[in-house]
C-alpha cells in the first residue's frame, strides 16, 4: 500500500532552518501533485506548498520567500526547505500526494520554533 514517511522535524530557534523530507513508497510521485500541509495548535490544517508533476509550485503567502518545495523523482522523495523560521511556523507538518485531490497522507513530523 501507499506509504508516506516524513522526517526532519525538530525544535529550532527563530531564524533557523530545517529541511523536511517525505519518502513515498508504492506510489510514483513523478506523475502526481505533492504537497506539504501543517496544523498548528488551535488552528485548522493549512496548505503550505505544492509541487506539480511538471515542476510548477505554489506557496502560501505566509511562507513565500522563506520555504522551497522540491522533489527528487528518482528517489521518490519530496522536500521542504524552511528558512528564517518564526515561532508561528510551529506545527505538525504533513506530506500529501494525489492527482485531483490529495489522497495519501503521512503521519506528520513536528516542527517547533522558539
Amino acid at each position: 500500500h501507499v506509504q508516506l514517511v516524513e522526517s526532519g522535524g525538530v525544535s529550532v530557534q527563530a531564524g533557523g532552518s530545517l529541511r523536511l523530507s517525505c519518502v513515498v513508497s508504492n506510489y510514483r510521485i513523478s506523475s502526481s501533485c505533492m504537497g506539504w500541509f501543517r496544523q498548528a495548535p488551535r488552528k485548522e490544517r493549512e496548505g503550505v506548498a505544492r509541487i506539480y508533476s511538471d515542476g510548477r509550485t505554489w506557496y502560501a503567502d505566509s511562507v513565500k520567500g522563506r520555504f522551497t518545495i522540491s522533489k527528487d523523482n528518482a528517489k521518490n522523495t519530496l522536500y521542504l526547505e524552511m528558512n528564517s523560521l518564526k515561532p508561528e511556523d510551529t506545527a505538525m507538518c504533513y506530506c500529501a500526494a494525489g492527482t485531483v485531490v490529495f489522497t495519501y497522507w503521512g503521519k506528520g513530523t513536528q516542527v517547533t520554533v522558539s
